[in-house]
């Protein structure tokens, strides 16, 4: 588990956690670096067979990882993820409307520019095979919120098969994302993404 520079009780409670729960790791940064940044470090010194990210505000309730781990056994993929943008995705508790059409905004951006075929790539729930994680994330550069769709578009890039599995999921009203500032950085990112894919700086940096 890390935490990204919090402010409030969340070091406290992993502190906790890795007292209590067998082979719990716990990473704490004295301040914030970013989600991409976080996610990649704790990647890097997860050990399990599979390896889950989500977000500690369970927007996604944790007992949904059982479909994301039945989708890799059962139909060879290597990387499942969370949709709130399925047919079969229940949404609990909505976004703002505005948040919701910057999503959808970004999302088809997404689409047109680095990834085809997934309707929702910012979903903060993901699962990989061990293997795939640490090659994938290896090649990580965007430190921020626009990792999600850089690791997806690694994957893609390499022929990783990725499935997307419909989830629960409800908007947290604690949400430390910035919807307007974020977006935009999101949306530098994903043009810094593209050039690197350009450029095959992926490839070079193996």
């Amino acid at each position: 588990m890390v935490s990204d520079g919090s402010l409030d009780h969340t070091n406290e409670i992993l502190k906790n956690a890795e007292k209590t729960i067998q082979n719990c790791s716990v990473i704490i940064f004295s301040k914030n670096y970013g989600k991409g940044f976080a996610v990649q470090k704790g990647v890097q010194m997860s050990s399990g067979k599979y390896i889950l990210f989500c977000d500690a505000d369970n927007s996604t309730p944790i007992e949904e990882y059982g479909k994301l781990l039945s989708a890799l056994k059962n139909h060879s993929a290597d990387i499942s993820i969370g949709s709130r943008y399925l047919a079969d995705s229940d949404v609990k508790i909505r976004q703002p409307k505005y948040r919701i059409w910057l999503g959808r905004i970004g999302n088809f951006l997404i689409s047109s520019f680095l990834i085809d075929g997934i309707k929702d790539t910012q979903c903060g729930f993901k699962l990989f095979r061990h293997a795939v994680a640490k090659q994938i994330f290896s090649l990580q550069k965007v430190k921020r919120f626009g990792f999600d769709m850089e690791i997806l578009a690694i994957a893609e890039l390499r022929g990783v098969r990725v499935i997307e599995i419909p989830v629960s999921w409800l908007d947290s009203p604690d949400s430390r994302v910035r919807p307007i500032k974020d977006a935009l950085i999101t949306l530098k990112d994903l043009v810094y993404i593209k050039l690197n894919l350009l450029s095959g700086r992926y490839l070079r940096d193996e």
